[in-house]
């Protein structure tokens, strides 16, 4: 069946469009995951942001007109804030001892690391 022009925007809005700056190109990137990974490139972030738009539209329209079922949505999906991640024992006494000359929770290191990186 082919899609609507507007059952596409439905369904295309529901995807998180991500740009990006890439030191190692020069230029923004864009991409849209889980429905495409790094897939345009450009100057500026508006014009990475309107052809990403395009593409996502196009992806969109494929999966409905192949009656395949679309990746669940990523724009507006909400986070508990909690995550369970697994290291080795050895990393995990290094992070603990970093943690404790610092005067902070394993917790608060670890936070402060992912919101640095």
């Amino acid at each position: 069946m082919k899609p609507t022009p507007g059952q596409i925007k439905i369904h295309a809005r529901r995807y998180l469009k991500v740009v990006e700056w890439s030191e190692k190109d020069g230029v923004y990137v864009g991409s849209a995951p889980p429905i495409i990974g790094q897939c345009c490139h450009g100057a500026t972030e508006a014009e990475v942001l309107a052809e990403l738009a395009v593409i996502v539209d196009e992806w969109v329209e494929v999966f409905l007109r192949e009656g395949k079922p679309l990746p669940a949505p990523s724009a507006g999906k909400s986070y508990s804030g909690k995550f369970l991640v697994r290291v080795s024992p050895e990393i995990h006494q290094k992070a603990a001892l970093k943690a404790q000359a610092r005067g902070e929770s394993l917790n608060q290191f670890v936070a402060g690391a992912i919101a640095s990186a």
